[in-house]
């Protein structure tokens, strides 16, 4: 396995816990239990499941009114990118 494959499989599961953590928080909102904390969503985001944490705002609306959300999940998809672009170029 290359280091290519192991970041693309790592930024594959964060994607798919950004998701997954977004969707059980709105159950959880909606039945009006214990939430995960904001700063733990966003962690996840930075980490690498920011397209996951985007895509679940989107369809499950989700933080999609909230300004952190708003502005620091794309902020982390534009680091992502912008690391992987350095990256690539050295």
């Amino acid at each position: 396995m290359t280091i290519f494959s192991t970041i693309a499989a790592f930024y594959g599961i964060m994607t798919v816990i950004g998701f997954i953590s977004m969707w059980r928080d709105k159950r959880k909102a909606q039945q009006h239990a214990w939430r995960t904390p904001e700063a733990t969503l966003l962690m996840i985001a930075f980490l690498g499941g920011a397209l996951g944490t985007l895509l679940a705002m989107q369809l499950v609306r989700h933080k999609t009114r909230t300004a952190k959300f708003q502005l620091f999940v794309p902020l982390a998809i534009l680091l992502h990118a912008t690391l992987w672009i350095l990256w690539i170029r050295s």
